[in-house]
């Protein structure tokens, strides 16, 4: 058997399991097996899925429904092995089943691998990584945690963030990170603004307290958007991008617009570049032919 070698941006024409990084980056997974990380990424797959069919509880939690004998067949294992796979991601407290009585099928909650602390140490570790680049060995010597510090003149109150401002420190610390914003900005000059509003936008979302969010004159559970949104990574902002240079239609809400761009973009910008990719390629085609 003989295949072909990638050309340009052929890549993008196909549909792909993801499997999140942190399960070979984080020591918290390090325990699970090449064979559980493999089921939770199908797992995750079916949440897009379920989450586009409104497959959600009375609390607007996403479930699937994902049997035995599918994980059997999909991964080519035995009865005995596919139980223990599920077993495995329930007892990391990646997944969990609820029966929903005889004769119905289990439904699994497939559990967000991004938890609030994980983000929380990820913020801090971006937030200390950029501290490093720019702060003087000097004036990192004057550092100091808190204990260091006795304040007699007021009360810890007046230094200690709220809860809600703390998060979105992190959550902003966080984003700016995994989107790449400096750089972003370098590569769309122009667009400087746009991206700050876009980030804005982002971590407003994440850190509403609503109970749903509008997306495209819908009212979507507040918690899948933002299951969503935490999932946005420096392509998609550039898909948004590339998608609003080409849009030649009267953008009457930019806000609404670029939540639903936002929104859309982790099932979309798969299909948009294999589209783009097809017509480079008949494009392409024909050219020859008329040479």
């Amino acid at each position: 058997m003989s295949f072909d070698y990638f050309y340009g941006e052929q890549s993008e024409q196909f549909v792909f399991y993801r499997i999140p990084k942190v399960f070979y980056t984080d020591s918290r997974f390090r325990q699970l097996s090449r064979d559980a990380r493999t089921l939770y990424g199908l797992l995750l797959d079916r949440v897009s899925l379920s989450a586009k069919n409104g497959w959600y509880d009375e609390k607007g939690r996403v479930y699937i429904i994902y049997t035995l004998s599918s994980a059997m067949t999909a991964l080519s294992i035995s009865d005995k092995t596919a139980t223990k796979l599920f077993v495995e991601l329930e007892n990391i407290g990646l997944i969990e089943r609820k029966r929903q009585g005889q004769g119905k099928p289990i439904i699994i909650y497939v559990k967000n691998f991004m938890d609030s602390e994980f983000i929380r140490e990820q913020a801090r570790a971006a937030y200390d990584s950029e501290a490093d680049i720019s702060t003087s060995p000097e004036s990192k010597n004057l550092r100091s945690n808190n204990t260091d510090i006795n304040y007699t003149d007021c009360s810890d109150t007046d230094f200690i963030l709220s809860e809600r401002e703390e998060q979105r420190r992190d959550y902003e610390a966080y984003f700016k990170h995994q989107l790449q914003l400096d750089w972003l900005k370098e590569q769309y000059e122009g667009d400087a603004e746009l991206i700050d509003e876009i980030y804005a936008l982002i971590v407003d979302t994440v850190c509403t307290t609503r109970d749903t969010i509008r997306i495209s004159g819908d009212e979507k559970p507040a918690a899948v958007v933002k299951a969503t949104f935490m999932k946005l990574t420096i392509e998609h902002i550039q898909f948004v991008l590339d998608g609003l240079r080409e849009n030649t239609t009267q953008v009457h809400s930019i806000k609404s617009y670029l939540l639903a761009t936002l929104y859309n973009a982790p099932m979309t910008i798969s299909s948009y570049y294999r589209a783009k990719v097809n017509n480079d390629m008949a494009n392409g085609s024909l050219a020859r032919k008329e040479e």
